[in-house]
């Protein structure tokens, strides 16, 4: 596979969730480097997409990872064959330590461990600290380091840096950041300062349908756009 290569490719995406459809039609590609934000106002399909990329919730449209097709896999096989999910409520096991947390995600003999150490120094000090005892940035920070343990072909990182606190925000960034540099990353976020930042491309959803692609800051740059897709002032997303 080239860099030019889409590491995921997306046709037709239609997901419900108890009969009642969610994601309309969705289709775009992800580039194999980088990072790709998936942009909307509150409600329009953004959490829904990517649950319907892991085979969480009832999903119809074709999905290739690599070229290869993945929507008819159960999502144990899809975590398998390499796409890694930090989902939007962390999800931590609330009664297990940081470590058993983290231990539970390996699935390799060699696990990024330091890797992961590196990026979160914080979570080495609290390894054996109960993960439902820790702070919602720090849980953060377990959800995306569990994800981070594999060698993942893709991540799907969805809203990481909901509720935290500023400082919080910019260490999940900066974790992103540099995870972007060994695995391409699908995010979803609403801090458009963080996507500013981080994000190369961009995919606007609306309604449940894709409505724009293109280069993440010339979306952001145009105020119009951004105000008439988004909801948000450009001044105010700075």
């Amino acid at each position: 596979m080239t860099s030019s290569t889409p590491i995921l490719t997306v046709e037709g995406l239609r997901c419900s969730i108890a009969g009642q459809q969610v994601v309309e039609d969705v289709s775009f590609k992800v580039p194999s480097t980088g990072i790709t934000a998936v942009l909307g106002r509150n409600g329009v399909g953004k959490t829904s997409t990517l649950r319907g990329l892991m085979g969480l919730i009832q999903r119809r449209g074709e999905i290739r990872l690599a070229g290869e097709r993945i929507d008819g896999l159960p999502t144990y096989k899809i975590v398998q064959r390499g796409v890694g999910y930090v989902p939007e409520d962390r999800e931590v096991f609330a009664k297990l330590t940081v470590a058993e947390n983290l231990a539970l995600a390996e699935r390799q003999k060699n696990p990024r461990r330091e890797f992961v150490a590196e990026l979160f120094p914080d979570l080495v000090q609290r390894r054996d600290q109960m993960a439902g005892s820790l702070s919602g940035g720090q849980q953060q920070m377990v959800s995306v380091a569990r994800a981070l343990m594999n060698d993942n072909r893709i991540l799907l990182v969805d809203e990481p840096t909901k509720g935290l606190a500023p400082k919080l925000v910019t260490e999940v960034a900066d974790a992103l950041a540099e995870a972007s540099k060994i695995v391409p990353i699908l995010l979803v976020e609403q801090n458009l300062e963080v996507v500013r930042r981080l994000a190369h491309g961009a995919i606007v959803i609306s309604g449940g349908r894709v409505v724009h692609t293109g280069d993440a800051t010339e979306i952001l740059d145009d105020e119009d756009l951004t105000r008439r897709l988004l909801g948000v002032h450009t001044g105010a997303a700075a």
